[in-house]
């Protein structure tokens, strides 16, 4: 396993062309795209455009893609890794001991602002590429045909997409070949597009032209899958991903000049109605574009369906959300599976869809949110350059500028909200809400578990042992601690063994799940703490395995026996005699927000939205992958006390003469 780790980790280090054609069909699926609507979205901003408009837009979109895309995250965010992996919630995750503890704030809102816009691509994606085939039929239909495709994407995520993923990257390949030749054919139509490889283009229609915002709304779209660049980070790496982005960058340059000399040679006449990136087609090759642009809106929404997955799975990871139920379809890196997460996904999507009707409104509603992660991005990206040493200047200069350019966007894309825009504000508000709810609820309950020192009880633990006066609970009895020193266990655990039903057994076993950032890490360590009594267990589990306690446990005990540091068999007499082994019973114990808590009003509305959010949560049982036939959960009360309880009074006993008299009478 070690070899095979090490092994994967040098081929992601390195860049080799294997590795470069996966990246293409893995990473740029989604920034691959955007030449279907960005040039569609410009135009539409001003109908009536000139030359120099096309141009100074075709050069506000290169040089976004060089400045945002290849300065920010290819040659800055993607060297802030999180052992190999990336994103927001990964790069959060290396500051995590930071004194700045509102910087949790910050991840939550970019995580749930990406959530949101991996909601909307696919819709915009695959309707933008269907809607092609209007060029060949018209009238043709495409809703229903979107609707069909969008849930096959989301149905097939089921099974998995190793093998499926194998095809992804000579079809990219083949699509961008194929957006850098269809580009270069159309450029003789104007040769003075290119002065839009001058950036004075860009800021020349920037300062004269009165509806900027609304260019750079529609502009920003050609960067939006910049944040896939970095999230994919583990499933690739730095390197393939880096080396890749040199040909993807400049098949799209291609392909965005090549779509401005055809829209400046075409006039405003003859551009309305029609999508730029097909009208460069010639008229036999349409129905093989539409083929080929629906694959790939295919793969850039299995792209942001995996990205999505991982997102969430390393949120509950950072206590961010409630645990769900992960499947891992193969052994492959970076697949997994989150059933939930995909449904909910499914009926976003379709939503869009159906709301929306119409890739030029969803386009309204792209852009805004991504401009949200971004930001919190970079405020993060600040914090980690210092982190590693950067001077204040730098990281001063490096906050101001990427705030500079993406607070431009932002306001730009703020215009587009009442046009659909609220519709991914709500969808990242809620997720977010979620977030942040979870995260400040977790880490308050977790500040008033009381915790007592085990030496106190374990003398007394070994006495309940051999009283034979108590019954028998199980010979094997297992509890879970969220304390990682051996030397300090909860005070309800305590209580459940001693206090609340006396439990006899042979053996007590202590388990402490110890989740880790590395992801396939599996091992464990044991410490006796009253031999032949007393184990406490730790487990170290890597956040892509799968926690099948059960199963280690037994793996655990097993190598405990064949060391002689326990005696399984069972020591009723009759069972002992045969060598039979002793029965295990697990103990959960699930911490209900008690009542009669003394804490503030804000506080308590916290603890009760975190109780009303666990009833959709995986249970403990689920979660660790225990036998249900074999565990018992107790309810324990939390108690949070941050404010004084008024206490009861006794009043005074002194009763009038008359009814002294008649109590005396009553007594005699």
């Amino acid at each position: 396993m070690k070899s095979e780790l090490t092994g994967r980790k040098t081929t992601l280090q390195k860049a080799t062309a294997l590795g470069m054609l996966v990246t293409m069909g893995i990473v740029f699926g989604d920034i691959g795209t955007s030449p279907l609507y960005v040039m569609k979205a410009i135009t539409g901003v001003n109908p009536d455009f000139d030359p120099e408009y096309i141009i100074g837009a075709v050069s506000c979109v290169i040089w976004t893609l060089t400045v945002q895309t290849t300065l920010k995250y290819v040659l800055i965010a993607l060297r802030a890794d999180n052992k190999g992996e990336g994103g927001i919630l990964a790069l959060f995750s290396l500051l995590k001991a930071s004194p700045r503890k509102w910087l949790y704030l910050v991840a939550a809102i970019g995580a749930a602002a990406l959530v949101a816009d991996g909601v909307i691509t696919p819709a915009v994606t695959v309707t933008s590429a269907l809607e092609g085939l209007r060029g060949v039929w018209p009238q043709v239909p495409v809703i229903g045909p979107v609707c069909a495709i969008i849930i096959c994407i989301f149905a097939m995520q089921q099974a998995g997409t190793g093998k499926i993923g194998r095809f992804f990257g000579p079809f990219m390949l083949a699509w961008f070949l194929m957006l850098g030749i269809l580009g270069l054919c159309s450029i003789h139509e104007f040769p003075a597009i290119f002065k839009a490889l001058n950036p004075w283009y860009a800021v020349r229609l920037l300062v004269s032209y009165p509806g900027w915002f609304f260019v750079l709304g529609a502009v920003f779209l050609c960067t939006t899958g910049a944040e896939a660049l970095y999230s994919d980070l583990g499933h690739c790496g730095r390197m393939n991903i880096s080396f890749s982005w040199i040909f993807v960058k400049a098949m799209l340059i291609l392909n965005y000049l090549g779509q401005g000399a055809w829209i400046i040679s075409a006039g405003p006449g003859g551009v309305e109605g029609l999508n730029p990136f097909y009208a460069i087609m010639p008229g036999w090759f349409t129905l093989f574009g539409v083929v080929m642009s629906t694959g790939a809106a295919i793969i850039a929404s299995q792209a942001l369906l995996s990205g999505s997955f991982t997102i969430f799975s390393e949120a509950i990871h950072l206590d961010f959300w409630p645990r769900m139920k992960i499947h891992y379809p193969s052994g492959e890196k970076g697949q997994l599976y989150i059933p939930a997460v995909n449904w909910a996904l499914l009926v976003g999507c379709l939503i869009t869809v159906l709301l929306f009707r119409d890739s030029s409104r969803m386009e309204a509603a792209y852009g805004l949110a991504i401009t949200i992660t971004m930001l919190m991005t970079t405020t993060l990206l600040t914090f980690w350059l210092h982190s590693r040493g950067a001077n204040a200047f730098v990281c001063g200069a490096f906050m101001l500028f990427f705030t500079v350019v993406e607070g431009a966007f932002f306001v730009a894309n703020l215009f587009k909200f009442v046009h659909g825009g609220w519709y991914t504000i709500l969808m990242a508000g809620l997720v977010g809400f979620v977030m942040i709810v979870w995260r400040n609820a977790t880490r308050r309950r977790d500040t008033y578990i009381e915790y007592r020192s085990f030496e106190d009880y374990a003398g007394i633990i070994a006495d309940i042992k051999a009283d034979s006066e108590i019954p028998k609970f199980a010979s094997n009895i297992v509890y879970f601690s969220r304390s990682a020193d051996k030397c300090e266990l909860e005070s309800k655990l305590l209580y459940s063994i001693v206090n609340k039903f006396p439990k006899r057994a042979d053996h007590y076993w202590i388990i402490h799940l110890e989740h880790l950032d590395e992801p396939d890490t599996l091992e464990y360590n044991v410490d006796v703490l009253v031999p032949e009594t007393i184990y406490f267990v730790t487990m170290r589990i890597g956040f892509r395995v799968e926690p099948k306690v059960s199963v280690y446990l037994r793996q655990i005990i097993e190598d405990l026996v064949d060391q002689d540091l326990v005696t399984l068999t069972s020591s009723y007499p009759s069972l002992e005699r045969r060598g039979i082994p002793g029965d295990f019973r697990f103990i959960v114990l699930h911490r209900i927000f008690s009542p009669t808590s003394n804490c503030g009003n804000g506080a308590r509305r916290l603890m009760n939205l975190h109780e009303f959010l666990r009833r959709y949560e995986l249970s403990d049982t689920s979660a660790m992958g225990l036998d249900t036939s074999v565990v018992s959960v107790e309810t324990v009360p939390l108690i949070i006390n941050t404010t004084t309880g008024r206490r009861i009074a006794r009043v005074s006993n002194v009763l009038d003469e008359d009814k002294e008299k008649s109590c005396e009478k009553i007594r005699k």
